[in-house]
C-alpha cells in the first residue's frame, strides 16, 4: 500500500506524509519501553511490562518544521523466538525500522545484525533502519555494566548504513531526536506529493494518538520483555 499524502486544507504548500514503521529486536530490549516513551511522551516508566504477544500498533505525528508533518504507523513487534515467523507479516512494505539492541547485552546486538540483515535482503529496498542502543541510563549510572562500546555500534551502523543512536526509554534521552533522525530520511517531498512512496499505513482506519492495540493479547510477566 503506498504511503498516505494529504495537502487538502492546508495552507501555503505545507507537507503531510505518513509512513509504516516497524520494530524489531530480541525480547526484553526494551522495544515497547522505547516506542511508549516516544507516543506518549510522559515521565512515567514502567520497570516491569509484560512481554507483547504478535505485534502491537501505535501511531504518532512529528512536525519537522512549520510546514511539514510526518505521521508514523508503527508496528512494534514480539521478541520472543516463537514469534520470529510473523516478523515478516509486520515489515513488509515498511518504510523504515528501528533495530533496538540493549547496551548491558552483547548478545542482543548480535541479534540485531541479523535483523538488520534480513530487512536490507527481505523488506523494501529503500527501506530507512535505525541501530538504536536502549538503556544508556544504566550506563550512565553504573558504567561498568556497558557490554557493547559506542564506538564499536557505531562502526557497523555506518558499515551497514544505518542510522545509529544510544537512547533511554526510562529518561526519554535521544527517544525524539531518533524518530525525528528517521522522519528526515524519508522521501517526504514524493510522499506529499503522492508519487507512490511504498509502504504506510497497513491497518485501515488508523488509531489516536497513544492508543495502543495488539495482533494479539499481551502476556507474560516479569522484566521489560518488550
Amino acid at each position: 500500500m503506498a504511503a498516505r499524502a494529504q495537502q487538502g486544507g492546508r495552507a501555503g504548500g505545507a507537507r503531510f506524509a505518513q509512513f509504516k514503521l516497524v520494530l524489531l529486536g530480541e525480547s526484553a530490549v526494551g522495544k515497547s519501553s522505547l516506542v511508549l516513551r516516544f507516543v506518549k511522551q510522559q515521565d512515567q516508566f514502567d520497570d516491569y511490562r509484560e512481554s507483547t504477544i504478535g505485534a502491537a500498533f501505535l501511531t504518532q505525528t512529528i512536525a519537522l518544521d512549520e510546514q511539514t508533518t510526518v505521521k508514523f504507523e508503527i508496528w512494534d513487534t514480539a521478541g520472543q523466538e516463537r514469534y520470529k515467523s510473523l516478523a515478516p507479516m509486520y515489515y513488509r512494505n515498511a518504510n523504515c525500522a528501528v533495530v533496538v539492541y540493549d547496551i548491558t547485552q552483547a548478545s542482543s546486538l548480535d541479534k540485531a545484525k541479523s535483523w538488520v540483515k534480513e530487512l536490507q535482503r527481505q523488506a523494501n529496498e529503500n527501506i530507512v533502519i535505525c541501530l538504536a542502543g536502549n538503556k544508556l541510563d544504566l550506563v550512565t549510572e553504573q558504567p561498568d555494566k556497558r557490554a557493547v562500546q559506542i564506538a564499536d555500534a557505531e562502526a557497523y551502523a555506518q558499515e551497514a548504513g544505518l542510522l545509529f543512536f544510544e537512547a533511554s526509554a526510562k529518561t526519554s534521552e535521544n527517544v525524539k531526536e531518533l524518530f525525528t533522525a528517521i522522519a528526515k530520511k524519508l522521501p517526504i517531498e514524493q510522499a506529499s506529493q503522492g508519487r507512490g512512496v511504498r509502504g504506510a499505513a497497513g491497518r485501515p482506519g488508523g488509531v489516536d494518538l497513544g492508543s495502543r492495540q495488539e495482533a494479539g493479547a499481551q502476556g507474560g510477566a516479569g522484566g521489560c520483555n518488550c
